[in-house]
């Protein structure tokens, strides 16, 4: 079950982060707070998640931007601990002047299995709003699992200071006949006049029969710009959307 956990917990990490041109350095680094319920065919469990991350995007050449992501996350079950690290790297461009595609690699380690991604991702902007699709790839040699997964996110700017999202991704296991959904929701507020937002979470993974439910509340900090200007400048986090929030299993 942990080799399952730690896959799906990878391609939420890298598949949340899509990287956008800006002028400038634009990220932010947070702490979080997670738990998670799993229940398999009556067995169930729950184990709590605290972790660090941070994000930066920066130009590259022309509309090219480049994006780098990590984070580290410490599980306790009550019987064991296990640290979760994972890492991406993001190279966009625009086309036009509301869409963004591009591509991305990463890895992630936990309890000395480790998994590597690659994927395509797009991301389109609207006055209020952004839409982000992602497809992916991911293998674990280790355990041996090719994941292949496919995912949407929709971000909606109530105000400035308050972004609110939902999503939902579909995967599934090569030659294991093994398909999972999850969905979920997420919101951040930024508190007035300072750098600072805090972050909640929450999504449902249903892997064949395996439940999973988790939830997750942070603060972070932000710099090079507000909300929607950190998203549109490829500084959006793992956890900023609902893929990310995976990231706490």
């Amino acid at each position: 079950m942990k080799s399952l956990l730690l896959v799906t917990a990878s391609i939420a990490a890298f598949a949340a982060a899509p990287a956008l041109a800006q002028d400038g350095p634009v990220g932010s680094v947070g702490v979080s707070y997670g738990n998670s319920e799993v229940d398999l065919g009556g067995f169930s469990a729950d184990s709590d998640a605290y972790g660090i991350d941070g994000v930066v995007a920066m130009p590259a050449f022309g509309e090219w931007t480049v994006t780098v992501a990590a984070n580290a996350s410490q599980f306790d079950d009550g019987g064991s601990d296990d640290t979760f690290f994972a890492g991406s790297a993001h190279l966009t461009t625009l086309v036009g002047s509301d869409l963004r595609v591009g591509g991305f690699v990463g890895a992630a380690d936990v309890a000395d299995e480790t998994a590597l991604t690659a994927g395509f991702e797009a991301q389109k902007y609207l006055a209020n709003a952004t839409l982000t699709g992602v497809v992916a790839y991911t293998t674990a040699d280790d355990v041996d699992l090719d994941v292949w997964s496919v995912g949407g996110d929709a971000a909606f700017y109530v105000t400035e200071a308050l972004r609110l999202n939902a999503g939902v991704s579909w995967m599934t296991i090569d030659d294991a006949d093994v398909d999972g959904f999850t969905y979920g929701a997420g919101a951040e507020y930024q508190i007035a006049n300072t750098p600072f937002s805090a972050t909640a979470g929450y999504s449902h993974s249903d892997i064949e029969g395996l439940d999973i439910d988790s939830w997750t509340v942070g603060l972070r900090y932000s710099f090079g710009g507000g909300l929607q200007a950190r998203d549109r400048a490829g500084a959006a986090l793992p956890g900023s959307g609902v893929m990310g929030i995976l990231g706490a299993l």
